[in-house]
């Protein structure tokens, strides 16, 4: 393939997963400080871009040379948001993600898969005192936070009232974008058992914290019970004016899989995979996306529908969850 032609497909590329809204021109201009007419005349071929113009291009789109290239190896480009950054107050970290919602938002075109080995993160923000108890677990137990070596965890010490409202514009976001998600019974095991180590080490600063952590995850369990039941997304306390997307929720009991999401964007996947517990790492890969997908299609095959139909198996998935936080106030 001549230079031209492959600097051509770049741009391309480029115009094709971009937002409808945003200029490729103008995006380009500033981002290689460029006149209008020099851009235009790099898109069609007629000027070759440098390799420190294609350094920035990548860097900022944080695109795969070999994909580009076309070069035939296994390499897979991701983007680590937060890798060269030493951990911070987790309210930068709802901050980006608000953020990173509104961008995918931005597409006229949304579609989620989810693979939830745990519930997605912003599950836990539907009700205060569980978003309270996350961001503090998070926190304190994987992200090291010196002020909170020798506390316990207290509602009224620690509300953090900030994370909940990031929280609930996640929340938002993610209502306007049709969703499938993959459960298991143990998809929420891990924050079954952040809660028993808490109360079993003293953790708690007082009963009533962790009984109001307790209620707010029982809570959380009947409001996506409700939402499987309805087939749609939606806030605590909605009317059904206010319902959002569709929801389809599928159980596979024998497979515990990976958090995995596939975000398609007007016809372009965004591949997401989790690392370091909450952080996550991007890729627009393609191939990988596609590799994810027939994998996420053969575990649906094999998985109920409970979303909607299926009562029978919605209720016994629920109360099954439901019998293991009842058990932790025992």
């Amino acid at each position: 393939m001549e230079t031209s032609e492959l600097q051509q497909q770049l741009f391309n590329h480029l115009k094709e997963n971009l937002p409808p809204h945003l200029s490729m021109v103008d995006e380009l201009c500033d981002l290689l400080d460029l006149s209008a007419d020099s851009v235009y005349r790099r898109i069609r071929g007629e000027k070759p871009i440098t390799l420190n113009e294609l350094k920035r291009i990548c860097e900022h789109y944080h695109l795969s040379l070999d994909q580009l290239l076309q070069l035939q190896n296994s390499s897979v480009l991701f983007d680590a948001p937060g890798m060269n950054t030493a951990p911070g107050e987790f309210v930068d970290y709802m901050k980006g993600m608000v953020m990173q919602f509104k961008h995918f938002n931005s597409f006229q075109n949304r579609e989620v898969q989810y693979l939830c080995k745990d519930s997605t993160i912003w599950n836990f923000y539907l009700f205060p005192a569980m978003a309270a108890f996350k961001t503090f677990f998070w926190s304190k137990t994987i992200n090291n936070q010196p002020a909170l070596a020798n506390k316990s965890f207290s509602l009224e010490e620690f509300p953090y009232t900030d994370c909940y409202e990031l929280g609930q514009q996640v929340i938002r976001e993610y209502n306007t974008i049709p969703s499938v998600e993959l459960w298991n019974l143990e998809s929420l095991q891990s924050t079954i058992n952040q809660v028993a180590y808490y109360q079993e080490a003293g953790l708690f600063k007082s009963k009533h914290d962790f009984e109001a952590v307790v209620s707010s995850f029982q809570q959380l369990i009947d409001h996506l019970q409700l939402q499987a039941e309805k087939g749609v997304k939606f806030m605590p306390g909605d009317h059904e004016v206010s319902y959002r997307s569709p929801i389809q929720y599928y159980v596979n009991e024998l497979i515990l899989g990976n958090n995995t999401m596939i975000i398609t964007l007007d016809g372009k996947p965004l591949t997401m995979i989790t690392y370091s517990v909450f952080h996550y790492l991007f890729t627009r890969d393609e191939r990988f996306a596609k590799k994810v997908a027939t994998s996420f299609d053969s575990l649906i095959s094999r998985s109920t529908l409970i979303s909607k139909t299926g009562e029978k198996n919605r209720n016994r998935f629920f109360n099954a969850l439901r019998e293991k936080v009842n058990a932790l106030g025992k």
